[in-house]
């Protein structure tokens, strides 16, 4: 199969969207992913993915800390603005939890500190142990074959 049916397979899969963010000689990095899973409930251990091209890689590496910000309906431009996909040049609404940025009135901010890493293919994974959680109510901004989306209103019968 070509790298193009591989990524149209993935993208079947719907996700929510996140974006990560460290701190790096006291400036704050993000980017924008949705390679992103809970691992183990004792310790609280998380993984996200980083392509080995991603800037955020060796950032991550040396601060050694991170924040993976659960993104909410709302959010589509922070998503972007992560993401590179902004043309014009904005600042982003950031705050701090344990001396890591996070996104502001994101669903969930999670800040971990790195437990391990694991290189897989053109990626690293970073399990984080979770340190601290602010959460909020609303409801998440998804990702569905390389669109953006909301979730449908639900009844229960």
């Amino acid at each position: 199969m070509d790298d193009r049916t591989f990524r149209n397979a993935m993208g079947k899969f719907a996700t929510g969207v996140t974006v990560i963010t460290t701190d790096h000689g006291g400036e704050p990095h993000g980017m924008t992913a949705n390679a992103f899973m809970s691992v183990s409930l004792n310790p609280r251990l998380i993984v996200v993915s980083i392509g080995e091209k991603a800037r955020m890689l060796d950032k991550i590496r040396e601060s050694g800390k991170f924040a993976v910000n659960i993104l909410s309906e709302q959010q589509q431009e922070v998503s972007m603005l992560f993401a590179g996909q902004l043309k014009e040049n904005r600042e982003a609404d950031l705050d701090t939890i344990q001396g890591v940025p996070v996104v502001k009135d994101a669903l969930a901010n999670v800040v971990c500190k790195v437990y391990g890493t694991q290189i897989v293919g053109d990626h690293t994974l970073f399990i984080g142990e979770v340190e601290d959680i602010v959460l909020r109510d609303g409801k998440p901004l998804t990702f569905y074959e390389g669109k953006y989306g909301k979730l449908a209103e639900t009844q229960l019968i």
